[in-house]
């Protein structure tokens, strides 16, 4: 594993993982395998979870197995803890034992009964794009020394890249899946503002006047209401005729 400062091209083992993934929420979820079984031995259990923000979308969790989702959601119910200091921060948070830490003190008492001893978050490096954080478990205290943190450092780096592109693939699609809608919604009202003109024998301006004002008397959208409109004379839906 050799580490490099660039980022976004050498991504190593995350960027073949990406390569196999249909989305982001894949990819976070075998990233998170992978570090998992990458971090586990036969001497303690290591769980690992991804949160991820970003525009528009609350946040994406993905997590190595079932209790591990379940700290990640007992870190959110809580409102704070390592993982979510880490993204906040943007620096590593390290706790050596969740029975000694005063840091946190609501969730390091839930984590301890989950088993949980150790915990490490560290930030991926999204250069603004999104906000996202490994968080680590451990039943071991004091299980993650200066070696293993800048292993797991290194390796969230080198998958920051993979990461930081799925993100802008992924606002691509939210922006082209934005502009069809409108475009949709643009073609089923200028087909009801024809029918209208046709029907009333007006003009553009007065067709649009119309809708409008059918739209509040009746408390529905002027799309929704040019859909009915619409249907009510062809039930197909509307055609879009753009390529995007």
């Amino acid at each position: 594993m050799s580490p490099d400062e660039g980022g976004e091209a050498s991504v190593g083992g995350a960027g073949d993982v990406l390569l196999g993934s249909e989305d982001i929420p894949t990819f976070l979820q075998e990233f998170a395998v992978m570090m998992a079984d990458r971090l586990s031995d036969g001497e303690r259990a290591v769980w690992c979870a991804v949160s991820l923000l970003r525009e528009r979308t609350a946040g994406t969790a993905a997590s190595s197995s079932p209790q591990a989702n379940a700290l990640d959601e007992l870190q959110n119910r809580c409102s704070d803890g390592p993982c979510l200091a880490a993204m906040r921060e943007h620096a590593v948070v390290r706790v050596g034992d969740v029975r000694d830490d005063p840091r946190w003190p609501d969730f390091h008492a839930a984590a301890a009964q989950q088993g949980v001893r150790s915990v490490l978050g560290v930030p991926f490096e999204l250069h603004g794009e999104a906000r996202a954080a490994l968080n680590v478990y451990s039943s071991r205290p004091h299980d993650f020394d200066p070696d293993l943190v800048e292993t797991v450092r290194r390796e969230v780096r080198d998958a920051s890249g993979a990461l930081r592109l799925a993100v802008r693939l992924a606002r691509l699609q939210d922006a082209q899946q934005d502009l069809q809608a409108a475009l949709a919604s643009r073609t089923v009202i200028d087909l009801a503002v024809g029918i209208i003109m046709g029907q009333n024998r007006c003009s553009q301006e007065e067709a649009v006047d119309i809708l409008k004002a059918a739209s509040n008397h009746r408390n529905l959208k002027v799309r929704d209401l040019a859909a009915a409109l619409v249907a009510g004379l062809d039930p197909r839906s509307p055609s879009t005729h753009f390529e995007l």
